[in-house]
């Protein structure tokens, strides 16, 4: 688990984590360097779980050796489908971390959403959607192994 008592905004009790694949994990269906250098710590503290179109077939290969439950949804309502899946999961302690339009649900269902804007950009409704946007994957990963920076980019 990950508790963050940020003032202004509220008490973060994250314990499981949500990313999409696509633009978020992955460039091109290949997964980011920045993925597999952090990943591994945010699992001990985080149950991992990516929900994702998989668009180049390539979330399960690229995925391998990472600890993870992995969700490929069919093509349409992937958006509520996402956000279905962060609620069963309980939305009061989930992390998502997104990019597409199809992310914007799970975004604002999280306790905490976090948008990043890397190779695929970042889609203006999603934008709307998230607590915080980062420039890449392993900033976004990062304000979860560095909570201080959380508090100081949410603080009231």
């Amino acid at each position: 688990m990950i508790e963050i008592s940020i003032p202004g905004f509220g008490r973060l009790e994250l314990t499981d984590l949500v990313c999409d694949y696509n633009g978020t994990l992955a460039l091109d269906g290949v997964l980011q360097e920045a993925v597999r250098t952090r990943w591994p710590r945010l699992t001990d503290r985080l149950r991992p779980h990516v929900v994702t179109g998989d668009t180049f077939g390539t979330a399960r290969a690229g995925l391998q050796g990472l600890s993870c439950e992995l969700t490929v949804l069919a093509t349409d309502d992937q958006a509520e489908a996402k956000a279905r899946f962060v609620e069963s999961l309980g939305a009061s302690h989930v992390v998502a971390i997104g990019n597409g339009r199809n992310d914007r649900l799970m975004l604002a269902a999280s306790a905490l959403g976090i948008g990043v804007c890397g190779g695929e950009g970042l889609a203006a409704e999603t934008i709307a959607a998230c607590d915080v946007v980062t420039p890449d994957i392993g900033a976004a990963l990062d304000l979860l192994l560095e909570s201080k920076r959380l508090v100081a980019s949410l603080r009231g």
